[in-house]
């Protein structure tokens, strides 16, 4: 079965915008046992779209597009493929009912160019949009072919696939591959060639009668993939995972999808425990991560951005004789932050973050990079001293990653103090 991905959209290649439907729309299939065999990117003119599309057609049984369905000048794709096709676009009344009602919703008035998200190729399925106006549009241009065409943002796109692209398409040309097997673990605190180092020989065994590994790195973070093909491959990947876990339990924190910021707020919310932070260094980048999660309120109390030295004597609790001394970043305002924020949110848990982003403003003593941590408890604050010399974004990711997993490591502890 070959599969292909037609992303369309000028802002992509010009790099105004960066592509994320390839590989989330890769994971959601590959996670079925089905792989994309290849990806085209093409600008916003109907005669590109048309062409890629028709060239996927002749090679390929299910071709997904994404983009283009919109209202503007530029949105081509519905209109470009219908021409190809030779099927003409027909007024769908369930969809201009919608986008009546999506408006209305907001009180507001609809403008008439929406309307022609309304028009629908001759024999289309159509795809609702719950979370915009473009609905979705599936083709079989003939027998043997799919076409799923999908709106651009992301928050449309990923609901309508998972809820009815994906249905539509197991329904048709992709029925559920019971001979298939993938199964990922989540680590973080170890390198991707150290991981791999300490498992290559452990599975080999497991190679030799068909098992596939492969390894993705992330800034502070590995994921382990294990796939497996035939009558055997739950079974396999099953072994697989049991014998990693033996080998790097402690680096394990969760599977599949699960973030790190997910499995410290069940933590949390299974202890009965709350959160509060302190950042400096990170701007509010922990407390936005955790706030990404549904359901984070019922364990993060509270996140302040104490940036300024006022900001952490005022807010965190910092003394000023602590930041003259030893100065804001240092391990003692690191250790004053977290017992500062914890005390005054009245939470369980306080994290404090202090460190130099870059890339200016380090010394020989405190070079680009160097940022502390401290976490604080109702019975004792400690601390830790980490360097990151990278750039600003990725020195958040692997604070971030190193303060929450330091929470969770304390988490799994408490609940398991005999280990």
């Amino acid at each position: 079965m070959r599969l292909e991905l037609i992303t369309t959209g000028s802002e992509l290649l010009l790099g105004r915008v960066t592509n994320t439907h390839q590989q989330w729309l890769g994971r959601q299939l590959a996670d079925i046992g089905y792989s994309l065999t290849r990806q085209t990117t093409v600008p916003d003119t109907g005669d590109a779209i048309a062409a890629a599309v028709k060239e996927a057609l002749s090679r390929s049984e299910v071709v997904l597009t994404t983009g283009g369905l919109g209202p503007t000048g530029d949105d081509l794709t519905r209109d470009a493929i219908a021409a190809s096709l030779n099927r003409p676009l027909e007024e769908d009344r369930r969809v201009l009912e919608h986008l009546r009602h999506y408006f209305q919703r907001r009180n507001l008035a609809m403008p008439d160019a929406v309307r022609v998200q309304a028009l629908v190729p001759q024999g289309a399925l159509v795809l609702m949009n719950q979370f915009g106006t473009a609905p979705g549009l599936a083709i079989e241009p003939r027998s043997g072919r799919y076409l799923l065409m999908l709106p651009g943002p992301p928050r449309e796109l990923r609901p309508m696939f998972s809820d009815q692209g994906l249905p539509w398409l197991q329904s048709t040309a992709l029925p559920p591959r019971k001979d298939f097997s993938c199964l990922t673990l989540r680590l973080t605190g170890l390198g991707e060639s150290e991981v791999e180092k300490r498992l290559t020989l452990r599975l080999q065994p497991l190679t030799r009668r068909g098992l596939n590994v492969g390894f993705c790195a992330r800034p502070g973070a590995v994921d382990v993939r294990f796939v497996s093909e035939g009558v055997l491959a739950v079974e396999l990947t099953a072994e697989a995972a049991g014998l990693a876990r033996a080998l790097l339990s402690d680096y394990i924190y969760g599977t599949e999808n699960q973030s790190l910021e997910e499995v410290v707020l069940d933590l949390l919310r299974i202890a009965g425990k709350t959160l509060a932070l302190a950042e400096s260094c990170t701007g509010g980048f922990l407390a936005h991560s955790l706030t990404d999660v549904p359901g984070a309120s019922e364990a993060l109390e509270s996140g302040l951005v104490t940036y300024t030295n006022a900001a952490k004597v005022r807010w965190a609790g910092v003394s000023e004789n602590t930041l003259k001394q030893f100065g804001a970043v240092s391990r003692q305002t690191a250790l004053e932050m977290a017992a500062g924020v914890r005390e005054a949110a009245g939470a369980d848990f306080g994290i404090g973050v202090t460190g130099i982003a870059g890339p200016a403003g380090g010394t020989d003593d405190k070079p680009v990079g160097t940022v502390f941590l401290a976490l604080a408890d109702r019975r004792s604050v400690k601390a830790l001293e980490r360097h990151f010399p990278t750039d600003r974004e990725t020195f958040k990711r692997l604070t971030l990653r190193e303060a929450f997993d330091w929470l969770r490591k304390e988490l799994i502890r408490a609940k398991n103090p005999a280990d």
